[in-house]
């Protein structure tokens, strides 16, 4: 079946024959079953005045007693007396041939409603034959049929005057009607000889089965609608509707054996197969499938190489699902046949022994298996049963392969009962073509390509044109001096305005974090809980330690937004920057603070604690700093004035926080001085940066040390400046210089009078070991100690 049948002659061999003759005697003596009453069985010959009588007891309601159910603008039918002589009938619908006679015309939409008294699978059978008629050429006819999910036929025609065509599907309804709609193409009309609508067992399959290709379990088959492409009885002969409980037919394998001199027939009585119930009766197949068999032409003698082969003809670009029947007739005691069973090359079952699987001889067991659209290659399945050594040297397009398993134990053989094959409805919903019910195209092509491919262009130039006018007005918009701190970052972030950014706008109904972190049970980001980056502050919890950020508790302010002070219900004290939708940074600078600070843990560093990122808040909590910054103590405040050796260890404190940012971390940090403090330096007026308040009481060595280090930081090229190793040792340096010199100076003599001018010194000379001397005018001191108490192996960058 499947498609267009083509004239097939009946097998009139002699074996045939007499297997036919046998199993119409034994018909008498077979194990009986209940027969399957299906709830829903519309059976129409449509255009016919009467009731039509098959052969196999059904009988088709006339057109008259169905016209209630038909919904059409006009009343057009035909028919004929008998079927031409010269009519191409296929021994498939040779049974069916009195429903072939009439025939209901639509030349405008038309549409077929049952009612449907129980859900589930249906059989859906249509007879097309093309009629003559005075005002209607059926033979021209080009018309599409769906259902209300699926299309079951699209601009079909037969354009041969005496072709007799019959489709079958199996569709799930899952409502209480349903529809079959007949849509001709303009000026054309569509036409229908007679219509199945019957119930299908609920057992007959279920909704998985074992997929080829990808290998693995299939499931989901009720949400596709299948066509009966193909139903053979392998080594049998034909078997018509009277003999089919389903009223299926079944044909012989004939037509399709490509290795007929490999195989041999078998079979047995059928009082012999033993259907093991449940839901394996005989509705899945009729007797007549199982008590005949191919098997293995004298397996016990010949070589393996020898292989059973049959090839179908299909259509590609469709997944299928591929039934096969087994039933072990040619063992004489169990536990002597295995073999395997492959699909396209592909292996589909290993090692099947259905001694283990059914528990005795003679009794049925089939296999679902589906094999996927890109497996399909030809228009060809193959099914081969073969041997091992033959599989490996005879690999064939598209192949279902059944053949003598990895096992040594068991005869070179194997059998094959019955193929089932079906084609199952693609992406479109449709079992013939890529339109979809409502007339939809779902599938490629060259113009829509094109026209896709356009669209992407013109896009993608749009928003090119879109940057490079973002770029340009940032451009313009760029801070002075941007190119002294070397960063196109400050300048390149999101517009904002009116918290709002250029490309996104915030929204208060927005309750996920800015990376879509959550809050987890232990308090810390979902999504940075197991990176370790610190606790995630929910903005209640902000709230709450700032008095909803209250303005009397800033204590800093600078571009990013504003810092407040904070304390937690423990009493814990915290510093608590708040971002300003209207600053520079934007979501992607505040995470890269967050995960480059989480990295960072140094005594001369203030630790990050945590973030909060909820309701597109951007807010970092770092430990709080007691003593307040560092500009408070140099100016602007009551506090006491810092002395020169309390400064120098601050200045050292800071080298070693940046030495460890230089040298311990993998990000480099970006450093800028400030040139007035070299320009007064170069100009002779140390006067101008040194605080008055402590003036009196720096060693100018010391000093001269420290700016000297100073200015070699801001070289104009990196060679030029020296590694904060270096930087550190001259600071420790200056520092040793003060402290040695205050030792021995008097008290009450003006120290900055009193020193002679100091010896630079060979930058280049050994660190780590060096020793310094100072002197002035009273007396010569040699400073000898060990200057780096925590820095060592310092390498230049």
């Amino acid at each position: 079946m499947g498609g267009e049948f083509c004239t097939t002659p009946f097998p009139s061999s002699l074996f045939l024959l007499s297997l036919f003759l046998f199993f119409s005697l034994s018909s008498a003596i077979h194990p009986s079953f209940v027969p399957f009453s299906p709830r829903d069985n519309y059976l129409i010959d449509c255009g016919s005045p009467e009731q039509t009588h098959l052969d196999d007891g059904r009988i088709f309601k006339s057109d008259r007693e169905s016209t209630s159910l038909l919904a059409t603008e006009e009343d057009v039918q035909t028919s004929i007396d008998s079927i031409p002589v010269n009519a191409t009938v296929s021994p498939l619908s040779s049974w069916a041939l009195p429903l072939f006679r009439t025939a209901r015309i639509f030349p405008s939409d038309s549409t077929y409603t049952f009612f449907i008294s129980q859900a589930g699978r249906h059989w859906i059978r249509l007879y097309f034959y093309p009629l003559p008629h005075p005002n209607y050429n059926l033979s021209d006819s080009v018309f599409t049929v769906t259902t209300d999910s699926f299309v079951l036929l699209h601009d079909f025609s037969i354009k041969a005057d005496s072709k007799i065509v019959s489709k079958e599907y199996l569709i799930n309804i899952t409502t209480d009607r349903f529809s079959l709609q007949f849509k001709p193409k303009k000026n054309s009309s569509a036409f229908i000889n007679a219509i199945e609508i019957v119930s299908a067992p609920d057992p007959l399959f279920s909704d998985s089965a074992t997929s080829v290709s990808p290998v693995g379990f299939f499931s989901g088959l009720s949400h596709f609608a299948l066509e009966i492409c193909y139903r053979v009885n392998v080594g049998g002969p034909q078997i018509v509707p009277r003999n089919d409980t389903l009223s299926r037919t079944w044909e012989t394998d004939d037509a399709y054996n490509r290795f007929p001199q490999g195989s041999k027939n078998v079979s047995v009585g059928l009082n012999s197969i033993k259907y093991p119930g449940n839901d394996l009766t005989p509705l899945i197949a009729p007797y007549w499938v199982y008590a005949t068999a191919e098997d293995l032409q004298d397996s016990k003698t010949m070589q393996v190489s020898f292989n059973m082969s049959w090839s179908f003809n299909v259509e590609q670009s469709y997944s299928y699902l591929i039934r096969l029947h087994f039933c072990d007739i040619v063992s004489s005691v169990l536990n002597t046949l295995y073999f395997n069973v492959y699909i396209n090359g592909m292996m589909g079952i290993a090692d099947l022994d259905l001694s283990q699987l059914t528990g005795d001889l003679s009794t049925p067991y089939y296999r679902d298996l589906v094999l996927n659209a890109s497996s399909v290659k030809n228009n060809t399945i193959m099914i081969q049963v073969t041997s091992l050594n033959c599989y490996q040297t005879y690999k064939l397009i598209h192949v279902v392969n059944v053949g003598p398993s990895n096992l040594n134990s068991g005869l070179q053989d194997a059998i094959l009962n019955g193929v089932e094959i079906m084609k199952m409805s693609n992406d479109a919903q449709s079992l013939d073509g890529l339109f979809s019910v409502d007339g939809k195209y779902m599938g490629g092509s060259r113009f829509s390509t094109m026209k896709i491919a356009a669209i992407v262009a013109l896009g993608m130039g749009v928003m090119a044109v879109l940057f490079l006018g973002v770029m340009f007005l940032r451009w313009q918009k760029r801070p002075q001096g941007w190119e002294k701190r070397k960063s196109f970052s400050s300048w390149l972030l999101p517009l904002h305005s009116n918290q709002s950014s250029f490309f996104s706008s915030k929204s208060s109904s927005r309750r996920s974090s800015v990376f879509g972190s959550r809050r987890s049970k232990t308090g810390f980001s979902g999504i940075y809980t197991n990176v370790g980056l610190g606790r995630f502050f929910s903005l209640n919890e902000l709230q709450v330690a700032t008095h909803n950020f209250d303005e009397k508790a800033v204590i800093g302010v600078g571009g990013f937004g504003k810092v407040y002070v904070g304390a937690l219900e423990d009493g814990t004290k915290l510093a608590i920057k708040r971002g300003n939708p209207s600053s520079d940074q934007g979501i992607n600078e505040f995470r890269t603070e967050i995960e480059m600070l989480s990295k960072l843990r140094h005594r001369h560093l203030v630790s990050l604690i945590g973030y909060c990122d909820e309701q597109s808040e951007m807010i970092l909590v770092y430990e709080y700093m007691a003593n307040g910054p560092f500009r408070d103590h140099l100016y602007g405040s009551n506090l006491p004035p810092l002395s020169w050796k309390q400064r120098l260890e601050i200045c050292i404190g800071a080298a070693r926080g940046l030495h460890y940012l230089h040298t311990a971390h993998c990000e480099h940090i970006q450093v800028n001085l400030a040139e007035w403090a070299m320009q007064n330096y170069r100009k002779g007026k140390l006067d101008k940066i040194i605080d008055p308040v402590i003036s009196s009481s720096i060693v100018q060595g010391s000093l001269k040390k420290f700016v000297e280090a100073a200015e070699k930081c801001l070289g104009e090229y990196g060679v030029d400046r020296p590694s904060m190793g270096d930087v550190l040792w001259n600071l420790e340096y200056a520092l040793q210089l003060q402290e040695a010199v205050s030792e021995l100076e008097d008290p009450e003599e003006d120290k900055c009078e009193g020193l002679a001018a100091l010896d630079k010194g060979n930058d280049d000379e050994p660190k780590g070991k060096g020793s310094a001397s100072a002197s002035n005018d009273a007396s010569e001191v040699s400073v000898s100690a060990p200057l780096f108490a925590e820095v060592q192996n310092f390498q230049g960058r």
